[in-house]
């Protein structure tokens, strides 16, 4: 891969990627975008646990955050059980050990994003820490666009902001961010714009937004779209700029509702 590869961003649709399970692990994985395609600040996985106890995981020298995308179950984590719900996340710190542990026929599929080479916690973190996106308080971003954090630095994470974002339907004007990101659309249909293409979207579709690169997300509709953000340095969603370095948001009053 050239060094202008590396910089221009990717979509992957998660279904294409095989799912890689080992012996009898109870936990399949795909790993969806990394090292292999350019995104070298993150891994983005998908992990679907079908009943029963996981093989025990490592975050190793990277901060883990996971987000659960259906199913409920157990993170069994050397802290402690924790309890998994949808739209629920966790935060793991670098030299975490783990298992899922799903007691239900349905699987229990999550959205994991390794951040490497994680800034030093803060004193105090916890090694586990759970969110609860239904508890998170809804902002504004730009065109009519709202948002909730999952993760930031004041909720366990120093490395990396982790949020839902809603879409109406419609598009953005082009912009950039200064910060690298990758994308995971919850649900709904659209467009990527950029690299000069026109890739489509769905539920499922992974990106990758590299600092700095022109993009704009359009949704199809019907209805709102919802993507799951991870990026790093940590900041507000709502940071973006125009092609000629004019700050896209003004900083309305914060949205205080919005629909999960």
């Amino acid at each position: 891969m050239t060094q202008r590869d590396a910089v221009m961003g990717a979509v992957r649709d998660a279904s294409s990627v095989p799912e890689q399970r080992v012996g009898n692990d109870s936990a399949a994985v795909r790993e969806v975008l990394g090292e292999a395609i350019g995104c070298t600040p993150f891994t983005l996985r998908v992990l679907r646990c079908v009943r029963g106890r996981s093989m025990q995981r490592q975050t190793g020298a990277a901060d883990e955050l996971l987000f659960v995308l259906e199913g409920q179950g157990t993170l069994l984590a050397d802290d402690g059980r924790h309890e998994l719900e949808p739209q629920s996340g966790v935060a793991l710190l670098a030299g975490s050990r783990y298992e899922l542990e799903n007691e239900h026929a349905d699987d229990l599929v999550l959205v994991g994003v390794a951040l490497h080479e994680p800034l030093a916690a803060a004193a105090g973190t916890a090694a586990t820490t759970l969110s609860r996106l239904a508890d998170a308080q809804a902002q504004s971003a730009t065109a009519a666009r709202t948002f909730r954090i999952v993760f930031d630095p004041d909720g366990g994470c120093a490395t990396a902001t982790q949020f839902v974002g809603y879409i109406p339907v419609g598009a953005a004007p082009t912009h950039y961010h200064l910060y690298d990101e990758v994308l995971y659309v919850l649900d709904g249909n659209g467009v990527m714009h950029f690299n000069d293409e026109q890739t489509p979207l769905r539920t499922g579709s992974c990106i990758h937004l590299p600092a700095r690169k022109l993009h704009t997300l359009e949704n199809s509709g019907p209805g709102v779209m919802r993507v799951l953000g991870v990026f790093r340095p940590a900041g507000s969603p709502a940071e973006a700029y125009y092609p000629d370095g004019t700050p896209a948001y003004a900083g309305e009053p914060a949205t205080p509702t919005a629909s999960r």
